[in-house]
């Protein structure tokens, strides 16, 4: 059976923050819902875990994966990892903030940061960035930042440090991106 969690009755966990630093500022009033065949909430230690087809939304925001583990830091940051089932790879998607744009990315693990308004995407990793419908960039690598803040990223070969999810392979393998002009008009970004 599947567990239906409403951000509106789960006030305890503060999930609330997870997904404002993605999203449109319009997302920061949405409540957040989230999907999975499974909750433990632990409140002594404030983490709480999904598991199980786990769909998460605020908004414009999508986060799908097989665990989601969400705590905060101490100082009412928020937290979070998500994590694929064997042999897939999680996926986010964003609207960005005034634009019609929207970032996607998918990988064998999902870090977000909310303190420095960051989603790391480590192990088979791709970005790509759709202008409407359109596929505009794609990014590949085993291991992109994205910090929103700055809409800076970076994207690197190197697995981080202690993940196995590169393996081997990561050597031989580069850093591939695919990067469409921006269209004529003034439009930029």
């Amino acid at each position: 059976m599947r567990v239906l969690v409403f951000l509106s009755l789960m006030g305890l966990l503060f999930l609330g923050r997870l997904g404002p630093a993605l999203a449109e500022k319009a997302d920061r009033d949405k409540p957040m819902n989230i999907e999975a065949d499974k909750l433990v909430h632990d409140d002594q230690s404030q983490r709480t875990v999904f598991s199980g087809k786990v769909v998460a939304t605020k908004g414009t925001i999508i986060f799908r994966g097989d665990r989601l583990e969400v705590w905060e830091d101490g100082q009412a940051h928020q937290l979070g990892l998500l994590l694929p089932a064997t042999g897939q790879r999680v996926f986010f998607r964003q609207k960005r903030e005034g634009l019609n744009e929207f970032m996607e990315g998918e990988a064998e693990r999902l870090d977000y940061d909310g303190r420095n308004d960051r989603v790391t995407l480590t192990g088979r990793a791709v970005m790509r960035r759709y202008r409407g419908a359109k596929l505009n960039d794609e990014l590949s690598g085993q291991l992109i930042v994205y910090d929103n803040a700055s809409e800076r990223f970076t994207v690197d070969n190197v697995p981080a440090k202690g993940d196995a999810a590169g393996g081997s392979s990561s050597t031989n393998a580069r850093v591939r991106a695919w990067l469409t002009p921006a269209p004529s008009g003034g439009a930029s970004r």
